[in-house]
């Protein structure tokens, strides 16, 4: 079982940065395909990026090019890199583990699990 706990949330203005980090406990970490998904009041949780254990990624249109999922196999973590952030980010950032039966670049949170315990991100307009 994998157990991730997030870390680096926080206030930040809208156009800031944040880094996001999600550590993960157990072995085969690199053979593990990870995502990160938001959770806003009222709204469904929503795919944000995903890592697959080959490196490639793939991100939500909302916001490719502003954000940077990464990996650091030896250090069994993942990170989120959030640039010109907008109130509209404004969320609890969770990471996860793509089940090894989905498809490759799913973004559906119910092909994931081990869920974390999120971190919030509040961006003031």
């Amino acid at each position: 079982q994998v157990q991730l706990v997030e870390s680096g949330g926080g206030l930040v203005q809208a156009g800031g940065s944040l880094r996001l980090s999600c550590a993960a406990s157990g072995r085969s970490f690199s053979n593990f395909n990870m995502g990160w998904f938001r959770l806003a009041p009222g709204k469904e949780r929503e795919f944000v990026a995903g890592i697959r254990s080959s490196g490639s990624t793939y991100y939500a249109d909302s916001v490719k090019g502003r954000f940077t999922i990464s990996r650091d196999n030896a250090k069994n973590m993942v990170y989120l890199q959030m640039n010109s952030l907008k109130a509209e980010d404004t969320a609890v950032y969770y990471c996860a583990v793509k089940d090894s039966g989905s498809s490759a670049y799913t973004t559906s949170p119910r092909n994931f699990g081990s869920w974390g315990q999120g971190t919030q991100v509040t961006v003031s307009s």
